[in-house]
């Protein structure tokens, strides 16, 4: 604890306002950038304050409006309403009023906080009292400060020298000028024109980041693959940046913005606790345009980002009754590596796995006809379904959304079927070197042990040779690539149905 005995005053130079007329545009505007993969922005980061900022992954454009009294010649200004986590090499300030007629002379981000280290420094070789507390005695000890490096080192009175290693307050006789508590810009400005100028301060700032979050709500069809869903949107903005920025006008970014890569930075330990704000904005919605090979979504009106927050704000009104199609896909290979092979694979035991798990996937058409049809920027798409038991809403799984334009497909992973197995064996398998021809046999079985029929895509990469060709087959199947075939198989009750084919590779 620090105790003072004299008012600190800070020279600010020119004193900064906000402006007086709302006609003149918001005092404060953000457009914020994420680099966030989909959804991968851990709950800890925005709760607890994740590493102040540094490891938050995005970052955003911080345009500040204000009126300032500018006499003709030179002018010190200092603005210190700036993020803690700007890059400086990003400043600009410019007079709106009088552009052609103010320049910018020199320009400096001070960002030497006061600390209770740095202030005991600037008393070496000055008068203090330091107090220590020994249970309900107090005993204080006066001197020269000699030293803070591994405690306070006092030169008594007498001549004699004390180190104190814990102290529970100093007295300082004074405190000294020129101390900042908060970063700070300072600029040398040149102005032809005395008086009241706009001024605008733009700069970016790390710190920041947003993302889309998605709360789908499953409804069955008439059949086992039909299905509706009621598709809400929501915009998470996290602020780590040092800054709050009150009553701003707000613009996400949506695309894969390329910045040049910096050389990494040790980040600090994290500092307080984020606070999570009210949930929705009322009244206010999104406007999405196309900006450059980019997506721009602005906000109706002004929002207030404090400092330390996560902010949600709806995307776009709730989607109801959107068509999808839930579709179960074994794929008996999941989990080996199928790439290009320079030479065929003659391996027999090459690639044989034993995956037994059916995936669920959900599918819909981001189109208007669907009462969709705007472009989803990426994040985290959550499902739930109804209990006609209680009314509530039971979670399903969540996968990750990339940015989809509107009229594409969006598929989503939701987990594996607990009532649906599979099974995959190599039954036979046989190669001629000599005539460089390689047959193999292969034999999945599927059951359903669910009250109801469905239907399984069967997933097969053929991965042995480049030309190859099904050569006999227990389904109809249908090619997807140069390597895959689907093999679509409907499955009764309590039933089991097996494929089987042979494949040829040739070379």
């Amino acid at each position: 604890m620090i105790t003072r005995t004299a008012l600190v005053v800070l020279s600010l130079g020119v004193t900064l306002t906000l402006p007086t007329s709302a006609a003149e545009g918001p005092a404060n505007a953000l457009t914020i950038y994420s680099s966030a993969t989909a959804g991968a922005v851990p709950p800890e980061m925005y709760r607890n304050g994740g590493q102040r900022g540094y490891a938050v992954p995005g970052y955003a454009t911080v345009r500040h409006h204000r009126e300032l009294q500018l006499t003709e010649g030179r002018n010190e200004i200092r603005f210190s309403d700036v993020a803690g986590l700007i890059d400086p090499t990003t400043v600009s300030f410019e007079s709106i009023t009088d552009p052609t007629g103010t320049r910018v002379v020199e320009q400096n981000f001070q960002f030497d906080l006061v600390s209770t280290e740095k202030l005991l420094e600037k008393f070496i070789d000055q008068p203090i009292q330091v107090e220590q507390a020994r249970g309900n005695e107090r005993d204080v000890f006066s001197g020269t400060l000699l030293s803070t490096m591994g405690g306070l080192v006092l030169r008594e009175p007498s001549g004699t020298v004390r180190t104190l290693t814990y102290h529970s307050g100093v007295q300082l006789p004074n405190l000294p000028g020129g101390l900042i508590t908060r970063p700070t810009l300072v600029w040398e400005v040149a102005a032809k024109q005395a008086g009241t100028h706009r001024a605008r301060v733009a700069y970016q700032t790390n710190g920041m980041t947003w993302w889309a979050d998605y709360n789908l709500n499953y409804r069955e069809g008439e059949n086992a693959n039909a299905c509706t869903l009621t598709v809400g949107a929501w915009v998470s903005i996290l602020n780590q940046s040092g800054a709050s920025y009150p009553d701003a006008k707000l613009k996400l970014v949506a695309g894969d913005v390329h910045r040049a890569p910096a050389a990494p930075v040790s980040a600090p330990m994290a500092l307080g606790k984020a606070r999570r704000s009210d949930m929705a904005e009322e009244d206010k919605t999104f406007a999405e345009k196309s900006f450059f090979e980019y997506h721009l979504y602005t906000l109706s009106g002004l929002t207030t980002v404090p400092d330390n927050s996560t902010k949600q704000i709806e995307l776009f009104p709730t989607a109801k009754n959107v068509p999808c199609v839930k579709t179960l896909v074994y794929y008996g290979q999941d989990g080996a590596y199928y790439g290009v092979l320079p030479n065929p694979a003659t391996d027999r035991n090459y690639g044989i796995t034993g995956n037994r798990k059916v995936d669920t996937y959900l599918s819909f058409k981001n189109t208007e006809q669907h009462n969709m049809g705007m472009p989803l920027p990426a994040g985290r798409v959550r499902v739930s379904k109804q209990d006609s038991a209680d009314g509530t809403l039971e979670f399903i799984g969540e996968d990750r959304l990339d940015h989809t334009p509107k009229n594409e497909t969006v598929l989503l992973k939701l987990g594996s079927a607990f009532d649906v197995v599979g099974e995959r064996r190599q039954v036979d398998f046989s190669i001629d070197t000599k005539a460089h021809v390689m047959t193999e046999e292969i034999e999945v079985k599927l059951r359903n042990r669910k009250k109801e029929p469905v239907q399984v895509i069967v997933k097969e990469n053929l991965y042995r040779w480049v030309n190859w060709k099904v050569i006999q087959s227990s389904q109809t199947y249908t090619k997807q690539d140069a390597h895959t075939v689907h093999f679509p198989v409907d499955i009764a009750p309590d039933q089991e149905a097996t494929v089987r084919y042979v494949v040829r590779y040739s070379w």
